[in-house]
């Protein structure tokens, strides 16, 4: 119980305020409302209704001054006026008060010279479960002064009926008013949402202290040399990054200031469709309890089917980084001696390993290239390309070439190194050629951290003007030059060429008559 009142709640009245309850306390609140399963190893299992992934559709920005300026408004950040929040604001008070109401406080970013205080009201404790793991676990003694400075209203039970006369795209709701430091939620119950919209705040407010906030890994050597990992889904960037030798400091978001990398969260939200304790043993062991597991499949006495989708793809779990027995206790480390950009190329045109120029690596970035397998959808009969600038769009509030700037600073300044790794196919497309080895990934990565990779002898690929090692240890040298692990020399040359001109279309929009930065002649040739 808590001494929090519906006035300081900013409700009108509240039944029971459960406020920052242990792990213990969860599990007890959860088993006994019904809102889970526990799994044969005691992990708590929860289904997240129809929506197993986030709505991009229907997220929203309060279109006001002074954050207006700022923005970049499109299809990824839509505005909504005044008066429509305060409508849906007074709706999910409305709808809150009264109740019984679980109350979690946490930190995003680990550097206490720029953390934000966040507060999340929710219906549910799972869902209070959830940020527990997610974000990072103020001391008790902290916890004693607590003042937000923003707060999350997750009202997951209530919809708009409005939404038509409002101009919307559906009945779900995810707005976030930055000059009242709020948010709402309503429609949706997955816990996502609230992870990615404080990770989207994040990336409103850094970049504009001249911090940058990034959608990507990170781990530690013992020597202190810091590697990033930047990948859309599927391109293996929680898989590389959790590796024994190293230490973890984060699974997915980062800030990079002047002290160097620091954490966003306080715990890692992982895929586990398909995963077992041989693909990915540090994931596989870290469920257990007080982790949480979304939308699996398991049996009555709980025992889980990884490899079951029957309820999404999507299926996850969250826990606290405590659970990776490998982990930067501090969430920080020095400034990145080499970042990897990941792509799974099913077009099977890109190296394994590519060393780029630092105008390289802003065109990469700013792609932020992978490729969807043939297969997934009905009707898709070849690979289908995906570009998300940064690697992360869907969480950009400002205009990508502002974090793409800051990118290039901050290499130049700290002499980073930058590589593309392609984890997707080779000596042809998918359902013609093969997926690189994990085997093979994890050569060209070791070669990358122990820096043997900058003594081999490079030449450059022909469409794109990647500059590719002609042997590496631990490679098929069939295989680091593409082109030549393809026996059909001339489909080949087709295929990139095809994917070049993807590429060159997608960075089109970056291109301006009073724009620098323009970075096309690092990219490739059609």
């Amino acid at each position: 119980m808590s001494d929090v009142t519906a006035a300081g709640l900013g409700l009108k009245s509240v039944g029971k305020v459960f406020h920052n309850l242990s792990y213990d306390e969860l599990y007890k609140h959860e088993t006994k409302n019904n809102e889970g399963k526990v799994s044969a190893n005691g992990t708590m299992m929860v289904d997240t209704g129809k929506f197993t992934g986030r709505s991009p559709k229907d997220k929203y920005f309060v279109k006001q001054g002074p954050s207006e300026d700022n923005i970049a408004w499109g299809n990824i950040n839509q505005p909504v006026s005044e008066e429509i929040f305060d409508e849906l604001h007074a709706q999910v008070i409305d709808y809150l008060s009264g109740k019984d109401v679980y109350v979690a406080d946490g930190y995003s970013g680990a550097n206490p010279q720029t953390t934000r205080k966040v507060r999340f009201v929710t219906e549910i404790a799972w869902q209070s479960h959830f940020i527990k793991n997610m974000f990072i676990r103020p001391s008790a003694a902290e916890l004693d002064d607590f003042t937000p400075g923003f707060t999350v209203y997750n009202a997951a039970g209530t919809t708009n009926i409005n939404w038509e006369k409002h101009g919307l795209n559906s009945e779900v709701f995810v707005i976030f008013n930055i000059e009242k430091n709020v948010a709402i939620i309503g429609g949706s119950w997955y816990g996502g949402e609230m992870k990615k919209g404080i990770f989207t705040m994040m990336n409103y407010w850094l970049p504009l202290e001249n911090i940058l906030s990034m959608h990507c890994s990170a781990n530690v050597g013992k020597d202190g040399d810091v590697c990033l990992f930047f990948g859309l889904s599927g391109t293996g960037k929680t898989t590389l990054s959790t590796d024994s030798r190293r230490k973890l400091i984060g699974d997915d978001e980062h800030g990079w200031d002047d002290d160097g990398i620091f954490n966003f969260e306080g715990g890692c939200y992982a895929k586990t469709i398909d995963l077992s304790a041989d693909s990915e043993p540090e994931i596989f062991n870290a469920i257990k309890r007080d982790a949480l597991l979304e939308n699996v499949v398991y049996d009555d006495a709980g025992n889980i089917d990884y490899a079951d989708n029957a309820k999404t793809e999507n299926t996850r779990v969250s826990y606290p980084i405590e659970h990776i027995e490998n982990h930067e206790p501090s969430l920080m480390a020095g400034h990145p001696d080499n970042i990897i950009f990941l792509t799974c190329d099913a077009f099977g045109v890109l190296p394994p390993v590519s060393k780029l120029s630092k105008e390289q690596a802003m065109y990469y970035f700013l792609s932020g290239y992978t490729a969807k397998v043939a297969g997934t959808e009905r009707g898709i009969t070849e690979p289908q390309a995906a570009f998300s600038a940064c690697f992360g769009e869907a969480f950009l509030p400002l205009h990508p070439t502002a974090y793409a700037k800051l990118l290039g600073e901050k290499m130049d300044k700290h002499n980073v190194n930058a590589y593309l790794v392609n984890t997707g196919w080779a000596g042809g497309g998918y359902g013609v050629g093969k997926r690189m080895s994990i085997k093979a990934t994890r050569s060209c990565v070791n070669a990358i951290l122990d820096g043997s990779i900058n003594k081999c002898e490079f030449e450059q690929t022909r469409f794109f003007k990647l500059n590719i090692p002609k042997q590496l240890e631990g490679v098929d040298t069939a295989l680091l030059n593409p082109r030549n692990a393809w026996p059909d020399k001339d489909s080949f040359d087709q295929t990139a060429n095809k994917l070049a001109g993807m590429f060159v279309n997608n960075f089109n929009k970056y291109i301006t008559d009073n724009d620098d930065f323009d970075f096309t002649q690092a990219g490739p040739k059609v």
